[in-house]
């Protein structure tokens, strides 16, 4: 997506909030200038902290479920006796919600922001190793058997073979899960704890009743989610360019 279209995009965003704050007129609608006001202000004091805390909790995790679960949806994809038995496992967590695991892991691991970066783990980790494993298990053997009379070992298979094939499916399994891990982080957040743009929008909304400082928090999430989404793009377009060649 060009940065040309992303530009007029926002710009047509906030000429709708503006119209609509105009005719709601109410406090918990205020105008987008006065709440990009509040924004750079507390961007350089709380916000920015906040912010830091998040961005910490869900790179960690996704960094934590990358390192884990695509090595795992390799193996298994490119083993035809590990797909049969990781797969009926796989098929049964799959799809359930794992935001449901919240109250237990924190229950289990504290308040602190191991539970929170565990819970953007689980979430992460079964995208992941569900698109690896399904393309890493659909490379064609016609392949796989040429390179092996070639002398190419297990090892090697791996590092060129299976490795590249399955990057797209990586990269796709996270910008996928950006949104689901930046609302779960939100939840997360609501209670026992004092950092975190989660806490912050809640503080500032339910208690304070300082609603621009509220949207400043809903608009620091949001370019949270949307920073991470691009950086992924960003690492397609550097690691799998044999995409983009026309």
């Amino acid at each position: 997506m060009k940065r040309r279209d992303i530009f007029y995009t926002t710009l047509a965003l906030f000429v709708i909030w503006q119209i609509t704050a105009m005719l709601v007129n109410l406090p918990i609608l205020p105008e987008p200038i006065t709440v990009l006001a509040v924004f750079f202000k507390e961007l350089q004091s709380e916000l920015l902290i906040h912010f830091s805390v998040s961005l910490w909790r869900v790179s960690a995790g996704m960094l934590l479920s990358v390192l884990i679960a695509a090595p795992a949806g390799l193996v298994i994809g490119g083993s035809k006796r590990l797909n049969r038995l990781f797969s009926p496992i796989i098929y049964l967590l799959y799809p359930i919600p794992k935001v449901v695991f919240v109250p237990i892991i924190i229950l289990f691991l504290g308040i602190g922001d191991t539970s929170k970066i565990v819970i953007m783990f689980l979430i992460l980790f079964f995208q992941i190793i569900v698109l690896v494993r399904d393309q890493a298990s659909g490379i064609a053997p016609q392949l796989i058997q040429s390179l092996q009379s070639l002398g190419a070992g297990r090892r090697a298979l791996f590092r060129f073979v299976y490795l590249p094939a399955s990057l797209p499916a990586i990269l796709t399994a996270l910008r996928q899960s950006i949104g689901t891990a930046v609302a779960v982080l939100y939840i997360t957040e609501l209670s026992a704890t004092k950092y975190g743009l989660g806490y912050y929008i809640y503080y500032k909304g339910s208690t304070l009743l300082d609603y621009p400082s509220m949207y400043a928090g809903v608009i620091a999430m949001s370019l949270l989610g949307l920073g991470m989404y691009f950086s992924v793009d960003w690492l397609e377009k550097k690691w799998c360019k044999w995409k983009f060649v026309s």
